[in-house]
């Protein structure tokens, strides 16, 4: 499984961070995330819309190998599909504006998520997990420790068709910002923060 970006054109890439940032395609990828598989009937049901409506944001999540049609289920004007595996690493707001406002509704979920994350928090044993770090590195240790970050995710973590019994969805997330030069004589304190939460978003893996 590959960020999914290497290939991609700068016109591919701002049409997808459209399709991340559209709150109804960001619906519909939730649902999928959580329930597997779904159709456009099941969709406009579920998500209060028109069978219509969520029909053409499918086939516009498909062009962008979002999702796929699961063949064995489809037939006619039936069509069933499956969310895509994908990591997606959040881009650089300063790219476009499409990666811009993908960022602002990146941040306004991620925020809503740290106040659950602390909320849902019952203690070492539980769910829901809150820990927050400071330490010394430099940046060739930093992106080491990314590195088997991300290793550890896909060691541990399972494809949904693979989970096994007792598994259930877990929303991370990872922040690590470096203190302004100049300010060595300061303790480190919260440099990094990680955030599993039972919940799952259903957004391309990552992001």
């Amino acid at each position: 499984m590959t960020d999914g970006l290497t290939e991609m054109t700068s016109l591919e890439r701002t049409a997808l961070y459209k399709s991340l940032g559209n709150p109804l395609r960001r619906r519909i990828l939730d649902y999928l995330g959580r329930h597997g598989q779904a159709n456009s009937t099941v969709l406009a049901r579920e998500l209060g819309e028109s069978s219509g409506t969520t029909s053409y944001h499918l086939r516009k999540l498909a062009e962008q190998r979002l999702i796929e049609e699961i063949p064995e289920k489809s037939g006619g004007r039936e069509r069933w599909w499956r969310a895509l595996p994908f990591r997606h690493t959040t881009p650089d707001p300063a790219t476009n504006q499409a990666a811009a406002r993908l960022a602002r509704l990146k941040i306004e979920f991620d925020t809503a998520l740290y106040r659950r994350a602390h909320e849902e928090y019952r203690g070492p044993g539980g769910w829901a997990q809150v820990q927050r770090h400071g330490t010394w590195l430099t940046r060739a240790e930093l992106l080491d420790f990314m590195r088997e970050y991300q290793a550890l995710l896909e060691r541990y973590g399972h494809p949904r068709e693979e989970a096994p019994e007792g598994a259930r969805p877990v929303l991370m997330r990872f922040y690590a910002v470096p203190e302004p030069d100049g300010s060595a004589d300061s303790e480190p304190d919260g440099s990094a923060v990680t955030e599993p939460v039972g919940e799952q978003m259903g957004e391309p893996a990552g992001g």
